[in-house]
C-alpha cells in the first residue's frame, strides 16, 4: 500500500479535510481548506509539493494556482476561499438552501455569493497523452449549462452575454419557479426532459467523480446540478403538486429574440393527484434522489431536503397513475411520454433504494420491473422519454441480478455490431439529436463496464463514440471546441448581437454565425447518410438543449475517469 499523502498548509486553517479515490490506482487527493478569509491562505502544500498559492505568489513546480475553468477560486463575494471538492454551501448570504416546497421569492442556492463553481479543485490532470483535451471539454458543457440558466443569476455568472430572465414565473397561487433551465434554444422550462437530464448529470457525478475532479471540474457540475433541484424543490409546492412546465411552447416558439426581453405570458402547467403524472413525478424523484447522494457527503442537510422530496413525488406518481402529457397537454407536442410511466416508477424506485437501502424501494421496483413489460426486453436507446436501459443497468449494480445484466449485455452488444451506424461510424438510433442518443448509449455501456460486464468492449465503443463527436467524423460537433465546430446552433440567445442591438427573426435568418459563442453545447448531429449542415434553421441536426448535453458529459467524465485509473481504452 502506498502512504496515505500529507498535507500542509501555511497559517491556522479551520478545517483540512482529504479525500482519496476509492478507484484511484495511486493516491489521488482531493483536497480543500477551510478559511475565516481568503487573506489567511498563503500557499498550500502535498508532500511537500506547492499546490496553490496565494495571489501575487509563485510556485516552484509551475503548477496551478488554485484556479478551475480560468475562474479565481474564490470567485463571488462572500465565497468561502476553498470549499471541499463537492461541497455546495448550503446557506447563501444569509438565506438557507436546503428550501422546502414554498421557497423564498427569488432565493435559489447558487443564484448568489456561496455559489460552489468558487470551489479550488486542486490540479488539473494533464490529457495531452489523449486524443482530445476532455478536460476543456468538460468545461466547456458546464459552461452550456450556465449559459441556458433561467431565473436571477449568480454574481459569479460566467457568460457575459447572459443575464437574469423570467423573473416573473410564479404558480397558480403567486409560487416562486423561477430558476431551472431553459431547455433547448427555446425558452419553455419543460420539466420532464429537465429532470431525465439532472439524474443523468448526477449519475456521472456520482460514479466519474474523479473524471471530474482531474478536470478541476467538481464544483461546477454539482452547481449544474443544483441549480436543477433547486428549482424542483420550488416546483413541488405540495405532496400532491408538482409544476411540470413553465412557458406555453407555441407561444415561445413564435418569438426569437433573448431571454432577458421576454415579455410574452409565461403560464405555469402542474400535475394534482387528479391530473397526475407519473413518469414527470417518477422521474423528478429519480434526480432528487440522485441529485441527494451527490450532496450527501459535504451538505447532508440539503440531501436530507431533496431525498424528502423525492419521497413524497415517488408516492405520488406511485399512487396517482397516469401519464403527464394528458394532464399538461402543451407538453404533449414537444415531449410526450412515448414509453409510459413503467420505466419512471421502476427507475426512480431503482434510485431511491441506493439513496436509502430501503429494502421497500428496491422491492418496488423488482415489481415494476415485471408489471411493466417493456422492462424485460432489450432497450433500443436510453433518453429522457426511455429509462428502460438505464433501470436495467443500474438494477444490476444493485443486485447482481443476471436477469438485469443480461438485458445490458444484449443493448450493449447490440449497439457494438447490431446496431445502425452512419458510414463515420457513429450510431444512428434515431433521427432526432443522432449525437444525443450515440453519447447516452456511450454512458449506459460505460456503466455496464464499471459493473464489470465485457468492460474492454464496451469502454471502447464509447471512446469511439465520443471521439466521433469531437474531430473523428472530420469535424467536431460540440460549439466553441475543436475543429470546425459548429458556428451557428439553433439558439435564440446566442444568435443575438451585443446589447443595446436589436434581436429578432432577421437574426434567425441570418447566414452569419451567430454572435455568441455557445461554448460545450453538443448540436442535433448528422443524419443517416452522416450529412450534416451547420444552419440555424436545421432544429433537427443544429438544435441543442440540455438532455444532448447530460449523458454526453457524463460519459466523457466517465472517459476521464477511465484515464485517472490508468483503464482508458489503447
Amino acid at each position: 500500500m502506498p502512504r496515505p499523502p500529507t498535507t500542509w498548509c501555511s497559517r491556522s486553517p479551520a478545517r483540512i479535510t482529504t479525500a482519496c479515490s476509492r478507484r484511484a490506482p495511486s493516491w489521488k487527493v482531493l483536497f480543500n481548506a477551510f478559511f475565516s478569509s481568503k487573506a489567511e491562505v498563503t500557499s498550500v502544500r502535498l508532500n511537500g509539493e506547492v499546490l496553490c498559492i496565494a495571489e501575487g505568489g509563485t510556485t516552484g513546480t509551475g503548477g496551478t494556482t488554485g484556479t478551475t475553468a480560468g475562474t479565481t477560486a474564490g470567485t463571488t463575494a462572500g465565497t468561502t476561499a476553498a470549499t471541499t471538492a463537492g461541497t455546495t454551501p448550503a446557506t447563501t448570504a444569509g438565506t438557507t438552501a436546503a428550501t422546502t416546497a414554498g421557497t423564498t421569492a427569488g432565493t435559489t442556492a447558487a443564484t448568489t455569493a456561496g455559489s460552489t463553481a468558487a470551489t479550488t479543485e486542486g490540479t488539473t490532470i494533464p490529457t495531452s497523452d489523449l486524443p482530445y483535451d476532455y478536460n476543456e471539454v468538460l468545461m466547456k458543457s458546464l459552461l452550456f449549462y450556465e449559459a441556458q440558466r433561467s431565473g436571477p443569476l449568480p454574481a459569479g455568472n460566467r457568460v457575459s452575454w447572459r443575464g437574469d430572465s423570467a423573473l416573473g414565473d410564479i404558480g397558480d397561487n403567486g409560487e416562486d419557479l423561477t430558476g431551472g433551465y431553459y431547455d433547448a434554444g427555446d425558452h419553455v422550462k419543460f420539466g420532464f426532459p429537465m429532470a431525465g437530464m439532472t439524474t443523468v448529470l448526477a449519475w456521472g457525478a456520482l460514479d466519474f467523480a474523479d473524471g471530474y475532479a482531474a478536470a478541476g471540474q467538481t464544483g461546477y457540475v454539482l452547481d449544474a446540478i443544483r441549480w436543477a433541484t433547486d428549482y424542483f424543490v420550488k416546483c413541488h409546492v405540495a405532496p400532491t403538486t408538482f409544476y411540470g412546465q413553465l412557458g406555453d411552447g407555441d407561444i415561445d416558439h413564435a418569438w426569437w429574440g433573448r431571454p432577458e426581453e421576454m415579455t410574452m405570458s409565461r403560464p405555469a402547467y402542474k400535475i394534482t393527484a387528479s391530473a397526475p403524472g407519473s413518469d414527470l413525478a417518477g422521474e423528478t424523484a429519480a434526480a432528487l434522489a440522485a441529485a441527494s447522494l451527490v450532496f450527501r457527503p459535504s451538505d447532508p442537510s440539503y440531501a436530507d431536503v431533496l431525498l424528502s422530496h423525492a419521497r413524497q413525488l415517488y408516492s405520488f406518481a406511485d399512487t396517482y397513475r397516469g401519464e403527464y402529457h394528458n394532464s399538461i397537454t402543451d407538453a404533449a407536442t414537444f415531449y410526450r411520454s412515448w414509453s409510459g410511466y413503467g420505466d419512471e416508477l421502476t427507475w426512480a424506485a431503482a434510485w431511491l433504494y441506493k439513496a436509502t437501502q430501503e429494502a421497500s424501494y428496491l422491492t418496488d421496483a423488482q415489481q415494476h420491473f415485471q408489471q411493466f413489460s417493456a422492462l424485460s426486453q432489450r432497450a433500443s436507446e436510453f433518453s429522457w422519454d426511455g429509462k428502460h436501459a438505464g433501470a436495467q443497468v443500474l438494477l444490476y449494480q444493485l443486485t447482481g441480478d443476471a436477469q438485469y445484466g443480461a438485458l445490458v449485455s444484449q443493448f450493449c452488444d447490440w449497439l457494438v455490431s447490431g446496431a445502425p451506424r452512419t458510414p463515420q461510424g457513429q450510431l444512428f438510433l434515431q433521427q432526432w439529436g443522432s449525437l444525443r442518443h450515440a453519447a447516452n448509449a456511450a454512458l449506459i455501456c460505460l456503466e455496464a463496464a464499471e459493473a464489470g460486464l465485457s468492460p474492454t468492449q464496451y469502454r471502447q465503443l464509447a471512446k469511439e463514440q465520443i471521439n466521433l463527436m469531437l474531430g473523428d467524423a472530420g469535424r467536431s460537433y460540440v460549439v466553441g471546441f475543436g475543429s470546425n465546430p459548429p458556428q451557428r446552433p439553433h439558439h435564440k440567445a446566442s444568435s443575438c448581437p451585443d446589447l443595446p442591438a436589436a434581436c429578432g427573426w432577421n437574426e434567425y435568418n441570418s447566414a452569419a454565425p451567430n454572435p455568441q459563442v455557445l461554448n460545450g453545447a453538443l448540436v442535433g448531429g448528422p443524419d443517416a447518410n452522416g450529412d450534416y449542415q451547420d444552419v440555424r434553421s436545421d432544429y433537427v441536426k443544429n438544435e441543442v438543449t440540455t438532455d444532448y448535453n447530460s449523458g454526453f458529459q457524463s460519459a466523457v467524465a466517465g472517459l476521464l475517469s477511465l484515464h485517472v485509473r490508468g483503464l482508458y481504452p489503447a
